[in-house]
């Protein structure tokens, strides 16, 4: 069903607040290229973004190529990446989608969702993170652990499916949003839409906010 006007004013008077709140809000993750971001991005699922950072300068230093990380040994991979979350599965992941890339794209880390969520550890949020940073390509929006908390929160979903939020969020967020919204929702959600007790009493968007008067009763 398409938005209507009153949601989408709502939408982006939300937007507007946050983008004053958060003038600086981007990515966390540190990176050179679009093949450091994807490997960044595949290692930063259920692991934090300062602890992805720690890592990846000697893995980048070690394997810095597609070419090189489609060839490195297994073992080894493991070793450089064993501090994050499900480091066995992120390693065969790395090293699956380096050779991809190298024998289906001419080494060249792909530019549309159809063929990035082929890679091995990469689904929708971590493609749309890709091409939007990338290649500042909008083909969704990334919905994140804060973004599923927060998006029904607002108001902006009644869903808890990340597939179903993102729909949402792309019907009712202008496109020239689909970049941004996630690391706006991202930083409120670290600052003060927290999972428990969200800081409602400090909150910019308390006159938009339709979950306002339940959380600040907490």
């Amino acid at each position: 069903m398409e938005a209507t006007n009153a949601e989408k004013k709502r939408a982006i008077k939300i937007l507007q607040l946050l983008e004053k709140e958060y003038p600086n809000s981007t990515i966390s993750l540190n990176y050179a290229n679009a093949f450091e971001l994807l490997i960044a991005t595949i290692l930063s699922a259920q692991t934090t973004d300062a602890k992805v950072n720690q890592i990846t300068p000697r893995l980048f230093k070690r394997f810095p190529t597609p070419e090189s990380m489609a060839n490195a040994p297994l073992e080894e991979l493991e070793k450089l990446i064993k501090e994050v979350n499900f480091y066995r599965n992120k390693a065969k992941f790395l090293k699956e989608s380096a050779k991809i890339i190298v024998e289906k794209h001419n080494g060249q880390v792909p530019r549309s969702m159809n063929e990035l969520i082929r890679l091995k550890g990469v689904a929708r949020k971590t493609a749309n993170v890709v091409l939007w940073h990338a290649f500042e390509t909008a083909e969704g929006i990334a919905v994140d652990t804060h973004v599923k908390r927060i998006a029904p929160r607002l108001g902006l979903t009644k869903h808890n499916d990340p597939k179903r939020i993102e729909k949402d969020l792309m019907n009712i967020i202008p496109k020239e949003y689909w970049g941004k919204i996630t690391h706006l929702l991202i930083d409120h959600g670290r600052k003060i839409c927290k999972p428990k007790k969200p800081l409602c009493h400090q909150c910019i968007l308390n006159s938009v906010c339709p979950s306002r008067d339940t959380y600040s009763k907490k």
